[in-house]
């Protein structure tokens, strides 16, 4: 709606994802990482990002959550 790029930051915990399965971990081991994994949300970062754009995706946070 703003035009700034999110995406799902990890959309499985570390734990749940198949290249780990051979840990033996399931579900509910790690709920604090599983509560973040739901919630956390990846936001623009690279080195061309410039201050206004920076400002403008601080802004709208702010906005968002009325800081």
């Amino acid at each position: 709606e703003k035009g700034i790029g999110t995406s799902i930051y990890y959309p499985l915990p570390l734990h749940l994802q198949k290249c780990f399965s051979y840990l033996g971990y399931k579900k509910g081991d790690f709920p604090v990482s599983e509560k973040i994994a739901e919630s956390i949300l990846a936001l623009p970062i690279f080195p061309e990002l410039t201050e206004k754009e920076v400002e403008y995706v601080c802004d709208n946070i702010k906005k968002f959550y009325k800081i």
